[in-house]
């Protein structure tokens, strides 16, 4: 039942009206509890993901890229909350021709050091795509079932659930409907949360368990970093837009080193202090949690870039890395960086949607398209498995994943690529009963569960490394 709007001072310094909600919480609502979310419209904005189609970028234009990517999203940004004012399908021209110059740049900055990559250039145009057609709509329902080895990345055609947003007439005009939705706009939708108790066990092991098989290494290494309690936060993403302030329109939570943010080079990031009481430089982060209390920070990468609510604080954070089924782990290289699950997994589909949700004493039910609704005493779990294989050559590549790629289900990696210790990142919540909450998120991605994503970037010393690389293959478990 619609119960209330407010207003919402976003990026630009435009206002855009929020239509709130009251949600059933977690997993109840409490009366008078004043607790809302936003209810999505109808329609989001879909653009083809320039940054997953590079290849090659030479250092010489990693700036030019960055900038480019971070404008590209800022794009978006502003079309989308045009569109949710009214203007409906009249943006995309205008945003065309806005990405078609941002295109240019970066494949004109590419170009100068290396094969001009001009299929980029055919990747401006942008689509209106009803809700129900979103990552999670049309055959990902993952309270229904999931593959074993989920936590390897892999993937399975799953039942399809019900369709999410209001029913579309199949004939009616775009445009005319994103102007009645005017007023709506945000995410999560109700229809994002589900009882964990609801659903059926789905995973034979959570992805921090050891591997199974004659010939699997059994042993973990585990770092202790704590959980953000200093407070390190920040809009930037030094993997994706290295160099770029606000790269990422969304806030990060960060644990281990304390110098991360777009400017951190490798040589800075080898200087820096750490949260983690081994010596492990590594950067940890992720989107912060928050709760949906209508609190509207105005800075960047929370109201500015339409994330409101309190940032929740980790319960706790466990990092893990353990072994492979098909045999003995080598050392990840130095600065090694890993990105695992999309951001953009609402509009680009589930193929790197790769982070779970769960409940502490429910985590063999796995959720990657759902927010869970846990009882009493019980915490909201976030889980994200890193790819376990690395080329062996590159610490990055030019979209920031052809240099690592996930097993099979029986451990194998691909062809030219060997076993590395695979990483989990294990976060607990406490949700008070009654709240809603949400993961950060890009505006026209909604928030949804499916967008959730980790970061890393391996600083361990070499010593320390190696160290964890005997415990995994010798099967013992080392802190």
């Amino acid at each position: 039942m619609l119960v209330g709007a407010s207003a919402l001072l976003l990026g630009g310094g435009g206002l855009a009206v929020v239509a709130t909600t009251a949600l059933a919480g977690n997993s109840q609502p409490e009366a008078g509890s004043g607790h809302q979310h936003t209810v999505s419209a109808s329609y989001t904005i879909s653009c083809p993901d320039v940054g997953e189609r590079l290849r090659k970028v030479p250092h010489s234009a990693q700036l030019p890229v960055s900038k480019g990517l971070s404008s590209l999203d800022r794009q978006v940004h502003d079309a989308y909350h045009k569109m949710m004012g009214g203007s409906g399908s009249n943006v995309l021209s205008g945003l065309k021709a806005q990405r078609q110059k941002t295109i240019n740049m970066m494949v004109t900055a590419i170009a100068k050091n290396t094969k001009r990559p001009s299929y980029l250039l055919k990747m401006s145009g942008c689509t209106m795509k009803p809700i129900s057609e979103g990552a999670g709509a049309g055959g990902n329902d993952s309270t229904k079932s999931v593959q074993d080895g989920w936590y390897q990345g892999q993937t399975q055609n799953q039942t399809q659930n019900q369709t999410q947003g209001q029913t579309q007439d199949p004939n009616q005009d775009p445009n005319q409907n994103a102007g009645q939705q005017q007023g709506q706009q945000g995410g999560p939708s109700p229809d994002d949360f589900v009882d964990i108790t609801t659903v059926q066990p789905n995973a034979d092991a959570p992805p921090f368990a050891a591997p199974k098989g004659g010939n699997a290494t059994t042993g973990s290494f585990t770092t202790e970093c704590g959980r953000n309690e200093d407070g390190h936060f920040n809009s930037d993403n030094v993997i994706v837009t290295p160099g770029v302030s606000n790269g990422a329109h969304h806030t990060h939570d960060y644990v281990g080193n304390k110098a991360t943010d777009a400017f951190a080079d490798d040589n800075k990031l080898a200087a820096s202090d750490t949260t983690c009481n081994n010596g492990d430089q590594s950067t940890h982060y992720w989107p912060v949690l928050r709760k949906l209390d209508g609190a509207a920070e105005q800075k960047p990468g929370a109201a500015q870039d339409a994330n409101v609510g309190t940032t929740l604080t980790p319960a706790t954070v466990t990092l893990k890395f353990r072994g492979s089924q098909a045999g003995q782990v080598t050392a990840m290289p130095r600065f090694l960086r890993i990105i695992t699950g999309d951001a953009k997994a609402f509009t680009n589909g589930t193929k790197n949607a790769n982070a779970s949700w769960s409940c502490t004493g429910f985590e063999d039910r796995q959720l990657k398209d759902k927010y869970p609704l846990c009882p009493q005493g019980s915490q909201v779990v976030r889980t994200f498995a890193f790819q376990n294989c690395w080329d062996g050559r590159d610490i990055d590549s030019g979209n920031h994943r052809d240099h690592v790629a996930f097993s099979d289900q029986n451990g194998t990696c691909p062809n030219g690529f060997k076993a590395i210790p695979q990483l989990t990142q294990r976060i607990t919540y406490d949700v008070p009963q009654g709240d809603s909450f949400a993961v950060d998120s890009f505006p026209e991605q909604l928030h949804k569960p499916v967008t959730d994503h980790g970061d890393f970037i391996n600083v361990m010393p070499d010593d320390l490394m190696s160290k964890a690389v005997e415990c995994i293959n010798d099967g013992r478990n080392c802190t």
